[in-house]
């Protein structure tokens, strides 16, 4: 179920501090700043269906605990690429989901978290995460299309070590600055899953 976060009225000064706090973030946020959790922006990430292994074609393969193993063969590889997907929609907001990917990037050492979030979100304030309660970080939007906004990052070890040891993590966009949307998803099998990834 979805959990509303809504920040007090402020007086007109204290907004001016939380939209420069905001802006500074987007701009740590997309000049490469790695933040004190580990999670990074996923500069250069390729952002269409073709680097993952979602989309058209695509086949879940297993499924452990809440996560699927999706598996299909981007076109021009010699082999199928998997990630482990999960949707989730809020409980109350039938309108408000978001799916969520986990893959290992083609020819590269790197672990991409990628989250599809409904269009109309607050772009400047990102896509927040915590899991089992403690703040992760921070992820830009990348880009809108018809089917949501992406919001992707690098993770380091120690957050996937988290999603593999963890009970569930909480995704919190903004439709509005004084009020955020916490989606559950559950990070059950996610350890199992991932043992298993291509």
């Amino acid at each position: 179920m979805a959990q509303m976060l809504y920040l007090p009225p402020r007086a007109a000064r204290d907004r001016k501090v939380l939209k420069l706090a905001v802006a500074l973030v987007l701009v740590l946020s997309l000049t490469g700043h790695v933040d004190a959790q580990g999670v990074a922006p996923a500069q250069g990430a390729a952002l269409d269906n073709d680097a993952v292994a979602t989309g058209e074609g695509s086949v879940v393969k297993e499924t452990h605990g809440a996560w699927q193993v999706s598996c299909r063969t981007p076109p021009g590889a010699k082999e199928e690429k998997c990630a482990l997907v999960q949707s989730v929609t809020a409980e109350d907001r039938p309108n408000v989901g978001l799916t969520v990917v986990f893959y290992k990037a083609i020819g590269e050492d790197k672990k991409l978290l990628r989250v599809v979030v409904p269009l109309g979100v607050l772009l400047p304030t990102g896509l927040g995460l915590k899991i089992d309660g403690q703040d992760v970080g921070n992820a830009p939007f990348l880009k809108c299309g018809r089917r949501g906004c992406i919001a992707e990052v690098v993770l380091q070890d120690e957050v996937i070590e988290k999603m593999k040891t963890g009970t569930n993590a909480m995704f919190i966009i903004f439709d509005t600055p004084e009020a955020g949307i916490g989606i559950p998803i559950s990070l059950q099998g996610f350890g199992a899953a991932l043992a298993g990834l291509k």
